[in-house]
């Protein structure tokens, strides 16, 4: 029996896709009833690159996926800039999913110390396939899942701040940043590396998660997360510092949640206690020293004032448990 040969770029994307490219560009916007121009937008908001006019490279299910672009355009109900920006969103999130799992596919089933041979590669692609239906239907549950809690979370904002959901909001912002992780990326190789930082970045969405915060994003050594209280970071923190070797910094105030992202003063004054924060502590700003103070479980010590680059001069906290 003949082994396979290595999977070729028309397989993979026959295999994963599931429909055979048939179309051009100005042929699938015309089955799809759009404009060109706004086909071409489509494309390049979801990170596609812009093909020749002449690459025949669309399919029914593209033509499909542009139709319901139209049909969200003429009920009225978005107009045209609200649509990109949806949809540079999905081309965003997908693609650093979809390589995220493609890398964690190669990595546990390819050798790690050796070239893969065209057999390996596609047993990958096999397995791959026949594990996708399973993947996609957790995918839009988990997506759904996400998309309720994200308008929770927004919605209780706006019920404490009695303010548009787009506004700037007060909430605590830390940063957990990885103590020395340049010396110790020296002394490892790619595979060790890469398995610190995946390590580090898995045990912090962890314990994020749990207290009902949120895991903005990550940085390598770092990671960035909003908690609905003060005292929800709190327990954070302190509980990310007892688990890994960190450094962590934490403050409270107006924040502007866009793109997924958080934005403004607070968040660059987090970054900056990160910085001035020793290792294996906790350091946080007045404002949140403040919403901590009375609370039995935890504990804030002043320490002097520090320059803090781009904000003047600020008062830190200590935050540490309670001895009482």
């Amino acid at each position: 029996m003949d082994s396979p040969g290595r999977p070729t770029a028309e397989e993979i994307e026959r295999l994963l896709v599931g429909t055979p490219a048939r179309y051009t560009r100005a042929e699938v916007a015309a089955k799809a009833g759009v404009s060109r121009e706004l086909a071409e937008r489509i494309w390049r908001a979801l990170g596609f690159a812009t093909l020749p006019d002449d690459a025949v490279a669309f399919s029914d299910a593209d033509v499909s996926a542009l139709g319901r672009v139209r049909t969200m355009l003429d009920s009225g109900l978005l107009d045209e800039q609200t649509v990109l920006r949806m949809t540079r969103a999905l081309g965003r999130t997908t693609a650093r999913l979809a390589q995220w799992q493609a890398e964690i596919m190669v990595g546990a089933m390819l050798p790690k110390d050796a070239e893969a041979s065209d057999r390996e590669l596609a047993r990958v692609l096999e397995t791959a396939q026949h594990l996708l239906p399973d993947f996609e239907h957790v995918l839009v549950h988990v997506w759904r899942a996400q998309l309720a809690a994200a308008g929770t979370r927004m919605l209780a904002l706006a019920d404490v701040h009695d303010e548009t959901v787009m506004s700037r909001v007060n909430i605590t912002v830390g940063f957990a940043d990885l103590v020395a992780f340049t010396r110790r990326a020296r002394d490892l190789d790619e595979r060790e590396l890469a398995d610190l930082v995946e390590g580090f970045e898995a045990r912090a969405a962890d314990v994020v998660a749990a207290r009902g915060a949120r895991l903005v994003k990550t940085l390598g050594d770092e990671v960035l997360f909003t908690a609905p209280t003060p005292l929800v970071a709190a327990e954070v923190a302190l509980e990310l510092v007892a688990a890994e070797e960190l450094r962590i910094g934490m403050a409270y105030g107006p924040v502007l949640p866009m793109m997924g992202d958080v934005f403004g003063t607070t968040v660059n004054l987090a970054a900056r206690l990160t910085a001035i924060a020793r290792p294996g502590t906790i350091v946080v700003d007045a404002g949140l020293a403040a919403e901590l103070a009375g609370q039995n479980a935890v504990e804030v010590v002043r320490i002097r004032r520090r320059p803090a680059r781009g904000l003047g001069v600020v008062q830190p906290y200590v935050l540490r448990r309670s001895s009482g």
